[in-house]
């Protein structure tokens, strides 16, 4: 999902600021949100497991340039369901920047462009997550299409912004449209992937039962809303 240094530039920039700065200060807003119900020291230990999950999924999982960017088993849906979203917010953005800093500097002039990319699609599963997922029914015992409805909305959310971003940069031209194409096809695999990584990871958080009152995992997990 990476967007590459020189496909958006110079005062077309202003604009990934503007979003990034609206997404950073929606992310405060869930962060004081979440420490109205939470304790302090779990919401940073849910942040900071957050970051390094985030780190393992784009810098040590097997990523390949498609396209226009590179297909990234981002595992969104994954980071929400275990963690929470303003946890999986602070893990991404924190994520991407270790990866940037430390591994990938040429790629941090777009973090503002990247992190918009990661984060907008991931408030939408958070108000999908509370309007289509059955509330009765902790997360431990959804359904695939439960969570294929979430996997498929983040993912779809990813390629758009990757599209938005690529045609505002580079113009709309038939090698950018083939560019995204090939990159929203490749991103298909990852949307019936992601769901059964998903319930593989809610099976193994069902079993152990000591994550339910450890303040590591978000309330939602193992409770009915």
């Amino acid at each position: 999902m990476h967007i590459e240094p020189g496909v958006v530039h110079g005062a077309k920039m202003v604009l990934a600021y503007g979003t990034a700065a609206a997404a950073a200060g929606y992310s405060l807003k869930l962060i004081a949100d979440e420490l109205k119900t939470r304790s302090v020291p779990s919401f940073v230990a849910r942040s900071a497991l957050a970051t390094v999950a985030v780190f393992i999924f784009f810098e040590l999982l097997p990523h390949f340039p498609v396209g226009i960017s590179e297909v990234h088993f981002i595992l969104g849906t994954t980071l929400l369901l275990i963690l929470g979203i303003a946890p999986a917010a602070v893990g991404l953005m924190a994520g991407l920047a270790i990866q940037g800093i430390f591994f990938a500097p040429s790629d941090m002039p777009m973090y503002f462009v990247n992190i918009t990319t990661l984060l907008v699609p991931l408030f939408a599963i958070g108000a999908l997550a509370r309007k289509a997922l059955p509330q009765n029914v902790a997360y431990v015992d959804l359904k695939y299409m439960d969570v294929f409805k979430l996997s498929a909305a983040y993912q779809g959310g990813v390629v758009a912004w990757v599209a938005f971003w690529a045609f505002y940069g580079q113009g709309v031209g038939a090698e950018t449209f083939a560019s995204v194409t090939s990159f929203g096809l490749a991103y298909m695999m990852v949307v019936l992937i992601e769901p059964l990584i998903d319930l593989a990871v809610l099976a193994g958080a069902k079993s152990m039962k000591g994550l339910r009152d450890s303040g590591l995992v978000t309330d939602r997990l193992h409770n009915a809303a």
